[in-house]
C-alpha cells in the first residue's frame, strides 16, 4: 500500500515488510490508560484530527490498560466498535507506566510509532510537527522536551535535580526535561525492544539505543486531576534509573569508605600520640562518637546501595516478563 502522508519522502520506506509478512499500517499511536477515563474522549478526537492533518488513513491507535481501576477499559472497548483502528491491550494487572508503554510498543505494527501520554498535558496534535521533523531530518526518533518545567516549585526543582543527578552519575547522558511524547521509526522500536531490560527506565533505554535523535520543544499544560506519579514514585523512579544505568554509586561508596578509613587512621594516630605525650585517657570522646555515627551511617547506606544492585541482578536473573497481556482487542 502506498503512503498516504503529505510528505513525499519517507525514511520508513527503507524498512518495508518482508515477503509473506502482514502489511503494516503507516502509523501507530500508543498510549497507556490508568485512571484515564476523563481524558479519552478528547484524546481520541485529537488523535484523529492529527491523522487527518497528515492525510493518513492507514493507522492504528493502541490503548494499553495498565490495570486501571476506573472504567477506562470499558470505554475503550466501546469506542473500538465505532473506530475499527482502535486496538485495546488489556494487561493482567497494573505493571507500571514504563512496562505498559513497552507492551504498547511491542503490540504496535506501524512503520512509525508515536508514543504519547493520554492525559492531554501534551496535545496529540504535536504528532504533525514531530512526524514532519522526522521526515525532513531523516532521523529515527524525534522526542519532545520542556524548555521550562511546569508546575510548582517542588515539581520544577525535583525534576531538574533528577536529570542533573542522573547525568552526573550515569554512564549515558539523557536530554534534560524529556517528555514521553516521541515518534520513532520501525527499526528504532525494534532495536529498543531487543534490549531485554527487566528494570525498566525508558528514558535511559531510548537514549542508549542510539540512532539519530532530535529534540523538539513542547509546552506541557497542567494535568486535570491528581497525577499518579506521587513523590515516593518519583523517588523510586530516580533510584531505579540510576541503578539501572550506572555503577558509579558503588564507586562513590568505595571512595567514601576509603576516605573515612583514612580519616579514622589519622585520628587514631593522633589519639595515640596524645596518650603517649600527654597521657590524655578520654581525649576526643565527642569526636569519636561523631566519627562512629558517621561510619555507621555510611556502612548502612553502603549495604543499602549494594542491596539495590543485588535486587537488580535478582530481577534480571529471574527473567520474568515485564508485563502479561490478558487480551488484545483488535478489529482489523
Amino acid at each position: 500500500m502506498s503512503p498516504t502522508f503529505l510528505v513525499e519522502t519517507n525514511p520508513v520506506d527503507l524498512i518495508r515488510p518482508l515477503a509473506g509478512e502482514a502489511v503494516r499500517p503507516q502509523l501507530s499511536i500508543v498510549a497507556t490508560m490508568y485512571r484515564s477515563r476523563q481524558f479519552l474522549d478528547e484524546f481520541l478526537a485529537l488523535c484523529q484530527q492529527a491523522l487527518a492533518a497528515l492525510r493518513c488513513a492507514d493507522f492504528e491507535i493502541i490503548l494499553v490498560n495498565d490495570g486501571s481501576p476506573d472504567d477506562s477499559l470499558a470505554f475503550a472497548l466501546a469506542a473500538s466498535a465505532k473506530l475499527p483502528q482502535l486496538v485495546v491491550v488489556d494487561l493482567s494487572r497494573n505493571f507500571g507506566h514504563h512496562a505498559a508503554m513497552q507492551a504498547g510498543l511491542a503490540t504496535a505494527r506501524g512503520d512509525c510509532v508515536f508514543l504519547i501520554d493520554c492525559d492531554l498535558e501534551v496535545s496529540p496534535l504535536v504528532l504533525v510537527e514531530f512526524y514532519q521533523k522526522l521526515i525532513s531530518s531523516g532521523s529515527d526518533m524525534v522526542y519532545g522536551y520542556q524548555e521550562a518545567r511546569k508546575g510548582g516549585w517542588l515539581e520544577k526543582y525535583s525534576g531538574g535535580l533528577f536529570y542533573k543527578g542522573f547525568n552526573a552519575l550515569s554512564d549515558i547522558k539523557i536530554p534534560e526535561n524529556m517528555a514521553t511524547e516521541r515518534v520513532m521509526t520501525r527499526r528504532f522500536v525494534k532495536a529498543l525492544l531487543e534490549l531485554g531490560d527487566k528494570n525498566l527506565f525508558l528514558g535511559g533505554m531510548l537514549t542508549w539505543t542510539g540512532f539519530q535523535q532530535i529534540g523538539v520543544p513542547v509546552k506541557k499544560g497542567l494535568r486535570s486531576g491528581p497525577s499518579s506519579y506521587t513523590l515516593m514514585r518519583r523517588i523510586g523512579l530516580m533510584v531505579n534509573a540510576l541503578s539501572s544505568f550506572s555503577a558509579k554509586p558503588l564507586a562513590l561508596l568505595f571512595n567514601a569508605g576509603v576516605l573515612i578509613t583514612g580519616v579514622s587512621i589519622i585520628f587514631f594516630i593522633y589519639l595515640v600520640t596524645r596518650k603517649v605525650l600527654f597521657d590524655d585517657a578520654l581525649l576526643g570522646f565527642t569526636s569519636m562518637m561523631a566519627l562512629m555515627s558517621l561510619s555507621l551511617g555510611i556502612t548502612t547506606t553502603g549495604l543499602g546501595v549494594i542491596g539495590i544492585y543485588l535486587g537488580k541482578i535478582f530481577s534480571q536473573v529471574q527473567n520474568r516478563p515485564n508485563y502479561i497481556i490478558r487480551d488484545i482487542h483488535r478489529e482489523i
